[in-house]
């Protein structure tokens, strides 16, 4: 068995983690994820202001602290906060230990970065083989590009265990561990739908820690005493996470979502099994971001009576102002009628600007705004100040041949290996091919049986997030009953009038039966992704969230109330 911990899920989670995974338990690997389409924009203009940077710099500070706990403990560090500089942060990380006075052994993946000159950032999602080339010529701190965020937990379990590209099913099963620890807390309770159910409700969930065997299988836990919870639903809504179609892609596999069981193997225990793997696609993942222009933003307060009406004048003064172009107004209607609280009677009206022109898109907009503020609408004010515009980026992906990847692990001791893609790889055209699935309108509950009017969450779950400028949506029922009924209710056109936004879109929708789930991709939501969006949530995370609090007609007799009992298998 191999023990692989997680201690950071995003550039910017819990700083004390590193410590609290070495000090809480015991541990062959500990992870750390840094790197989100995001991150890479961010990481990307740090290296345009000084060529030495474009590595996540809070894993140095955290390393300070505890590499040498890591060293004693023999445990190994394996992260990805390399970012666009692994070279550079393997350097930083061996004078850090000539300071300390540690002995360290660091090894690190390149290949990622791609030369396209047209772009800020372009990096392949690598596989887990350079890792594990590293920590088999005994590294101690193994530190990646751009690899895919499974392959953090995937690498040590090659290493280890032993395993070939043929081993398609360990491997497989080792991506589900590492998916699912990949998000930190994610999986212990942080983001639950239900955390009020929590032992400590959801107030400090802990880190995770997946025990991966040598046929891939896994049991998801945490240290004893640690907050939070490990339950088969916690463990579901992490699966459901970021997904999209039961064919999960990877550079090293392709891991079927839809072999995937869950059991709870004893308090805080949950064991992941039956997983299974087809070959890998012949081409791998591209990340790309290019600075998209320039953005600022404006709030007006609209209070009291004739709410339409003021927004309609300050759209008007504003275009007049500045022009229509780039120009986007959206109208929050968080007035309640009768109000005896300014702010309980007030709208917000959002406006932005996104253009190439930092001039226009800066002081000439906010200026413009600031300016209405004794000539429009009674009551006028902002809650923003005027300012300039902001660089945003734009996240697009594409593929390139595994072939045309020089994927290298650079060894301890400065040899460079060169990593080989796998030898049995599919076409494109011929992976499995899972097509979204509209819903039986069989399973439908029968006309005239009883209903009640009810938030659609007093049944299930629900997490949601981003990729790209797609949204994703899982939605998982809590008892077979509910799922009977959930798969033939939740349709495309009924998630297009519960979250009408979604209705001009293309959505795909999946069923993931072992998990009673089904799972929304919304493709274009996010508009030009995470860095370039103006939508209120710009990343989807309260999307499941919104979907949950729809009051619906559900099903009279369908039970509320947690997840089965401990040692229930959901398969």
């Amino acid at each position: 068995m191999l023990r692989v911990g997680n201690a950071s899920g995003f550039y910017g989670d819990r700083f004390s983690a590193w410590r609290e995974m070495l000090d809480g338990g015991e541990l062959d690997v500990l992870t750390g994820d840094y790197l989100a389409e995001l991150t890479m924009l961010i990481l990307g203009r740090d290296r345009m202001r000084d060529p030495d940077l474009g590595y996540a710099k809070t894993f140095l500070r955290q390393l300070d602290g505890c590499l040498g706990t890591a060293l004693d403990r023999r445990v190994a560090l394996v992260t990805n906060a390399g970012g666009l500089h692994p070279a550079g942060l393997a350097a930083a990380i061996r004078t850090l230990a000539d300071r300390l006075g540690l002995p360290v052994r660091v090894g690190y993946v390149q290949g990622d970065a791609l030369a396209r000159p047209d772009a800020l950032t372009a990096n392949a999602y690598l596989g887990a083989f350079g890792i594990a080339a590293c920590l088999d010529a005994g590294a101690d701190v193994v530190v990646t590009g751009r690899v895919t965020d499974a392959s953090l937990v995937v690498g040590p379990a090659v290493a280890h265990f032993g395993w070939t590209h043929d081993d398609l099913d360990a491997l497989a099963g080792a991506t589900v561990a590492g998916h699912l620890i990949e998000c930190g807390a994610q999986v212990t309770g942080g983001g639950f739908s239900f955390f009020t159910e929590l032992p400590d409700g959801g107030h400090r969930p802990g880190f995770p820690v997946a025990e991966v065997h040598r046929d891939g299988s896994s049991v998801l836990t945490k240290h004893p005493g640690t907050g939070g919870a490990v339950t088969v639903e916690t463990v579901t809504a992490q699966l459901l996470y970021e997904v999209g179609g039961p064919a999960y892609l990877g550079p090293d596999v392709v891991t079927r979502l839809d072999t995937v069981e869950l059991s709870q193997d004893g308090p805080d225990r949950v064991r992941v099994s039956g997983v299974r793997g087809t070959p890998p696609p012949d081409s791998l993942k591209v990340g790309v971001n290019n600075l998209g222009g320039f953005r600022n933003s404006m709030t007006f307060v609209l209070c009291g009576l004739d709410i339409p009406a003021k927004a309609v004048l300050v759209q008007a003064q504003l275009e007049a102002a500045v022009g229509t172009e780039g120009l986007e107004f959206r109208l929050a209607r968080t007035d309640h009628p009768d109000a005896t609280d300014t702010e309980v009677a007030s709208a917000l009206l959002h406006v932005h600007l996104r253009d190439g022109d930092r001039a226009r898109a800066g002081r000439a907009f906010s200026a413009a705004a600031v300016e209405l503020a004794l000539a429009s609408y009674p009551g006028c004010t902002l809650t923003t100040l005027p300012g300039d515009a902001t660089p945003y980026g734009v996240f697009t992906t594409d593929t390139v041949p595994q072939d045309a990847v020089a994927h290298v692990a650079v060894l301890p001791d400065g040899t460079r290996r060169n990593v080989p893609p796998p030898p049995v790889r599919c076409k494109e055209g011929t992976l499995p091919i899972h097509q979204a699935i509209a819903g039986d309108p069989s399973l439908h509950p029968a006309g005239g049986a009883a209903t009640r009017r009810a938030p659609l969450g007093e049944l299930v779950g629900a997490r949601s997030g981003d990729k790209g400028g797609d949204a994703n949506l899982g939605v998982w029922a809590r008892t077979d009953a509910t799922w009977a009924w959930l798969r033939g209710w939740l349709t495309v056109a009924r998630l297009a009038e519960l979250l009408p936004e979604t209705a001009p879109l293309t959505v795909r929708r999946y069923e993931l039966p072992n998990l009673r789930a089904v799972n929304f991709v919304i493709e274009g939501l996010l508009g030009p992704g995470v860095a370039g969006s103006t939508r209120f949530d710009p990343q989807a995370k309260a999307l499941g969230e919104l979907l949950r609090a729809r009051v619906v007609d559900l099903p009279a007799e369908l039970p509320t109330g947690p997840a089965p009992a401990a040692g229930e298998t959901w398969s």
